[in-house]
C-alpha cells in the first residue's frame, strides 16, 4: 500500500467499541439524582424535557448560522444551562464532572479494540502523523481517551463538537488540512463507516480505508467504492500490517 505522510482515524466503532444507552428510564433517574444533589432539583421526566429543548433550540441555533452544513452542537453549555434555569452557577469544574457523569450513567461497554494502542504507536515510531477525526462530543470523548491510554497515541485530536461540523460535511475534513498543511494526497482515513469516513474523506480528496465492525452500518458493503482497501471484520493487527506494507 502506499505510505501516506498522515493517518487518521475515526474513534468510536474503529478503536473503540462502545455502548451506551440515553433512552433508558432509569439512566434520567441517574442523571436527575446528580443535578438534584449539587443543587439543582429535577424529577427524572423533567430533566430529559428540559435536554432535549435546550438541544434542540442549539441545534436550530447552529442551523441558522450554517444551513447547508451537517453541524455539531457542543453539550457542555447544554449541562450547564440545566443548572442555570434552576439558579445554580456552576464551575467549570461542576459543569465537567456533570458530563462526565451523564456518559458514565448511559455507558454500559467501553473498550480499545485488541492492538489499538500498538497500531498508533507503531505507525508514530514510523514517523507518521496520527490524527484522530472523531464525531463526538469532547465533554465524553477526551476523558474516555484519558481512561483507555490513547490520548498520548495521537499528535492532533480533532472532535466535531468542538469543531461545529460533524463527517462527512467537508468543513471537518479541511480542517487537519488547513491547520497542520497537510494535502489531502497525504493522507489516508481509517474508518468503519463508509459514509461519514470514506466519502467524507474522498470529498476532499483524501483516500479511506474500511474496517468492518460491529458499530458499521448494516448497509456498508454496498458503498465502499472509494476505499483503498478494506477488512471484512475487526482486526487491527491485519490492518497494522496493511498499513505498514511497502
Amino acid at each position: 500500500m502506499k505510505q501516506y505522510r498522515a493517518y487518521l482515524f475515526d474513534l468510536y466503532g474503529t478503536l473503540v467499541d462502545i455502548h451506551t444507552d440515553e433512552g433508558k428510564a432509569t439512566f434520567w433517574k441517574r442523571v436527575a439524582g446528580y443535578y438534584t444533589a449539587h443543587g439543582a432539583a429535577y424529577q427524572s421526566t423533567e430533566l430529559r424535557a428540559a435536554y432535549k429543548r435546550l438541544c434542540d433550540g442549539e441545534t436550530k441555533r447552529m442551523q441558522a448560522l450554517y444551513p447547508k452544513a451537517l453541524i455539531e452542537i457542543d453539550l457542555f453549555p447544554v449541562f450547564r444551562a440545566l443548572y442555570t434555569e434552576k439558579g445554580i452557577r456552576p464551575a467549570p469544574a461542576l459543569q465537567a464532572d456533570t458530563a462526565w457523569a451523564f456518559r458514565r450513567a448511559s455507558t454500559t461497554h467501553l473498550r480499545a479494540y485488541a492492538g489499538a494502542q500498538e497500531l498508533l504507536e507503531v505507525l508514530r515510531a514510523a514517523g507518521k502523523t496520527v490524527i484522530l477525526l472523531s464525531n463526538a462530543q469532547s465533554c465524553f470523548t477526551r476523558p474516555e481517551l484519558d481512561a483507555l491510554g490513547l490520548t498520548a497515541c495521537f499528535d492532533h485530536t480533532y472532535i466535531s463538537s468542538e469543531q461545529g461540523f460533524q463527517k462527512p460535511d467537508p468543513r471537518f475534513f479541511s480542517a487537519p488540512l488547513r491547520e497542520l498543511s497537510l494535502a489531502p494526497s497525504d493522507c489516508l482515513m481509517i474508518g468503519n463507516d463508509p459514509v461519514c469516513d470514506l466519502r467524507g474523506a474522498a470529498a476532499v480528496g483524501m483516500d479511506g480505508v474500511y474496517i468492518r465492525s460491529a458499530l458499521s452500518p448494516g448497509d456498508a458493503p454496498q458503498h465502499l467504492s472509494e476505499a483503498v482497501a478494506s477488512l471484512p471484520h475487526m482486526d487491527l493487527r491485519r490492518l497494522r500490517a496493511l498499513l505498514l506494507a511497502d
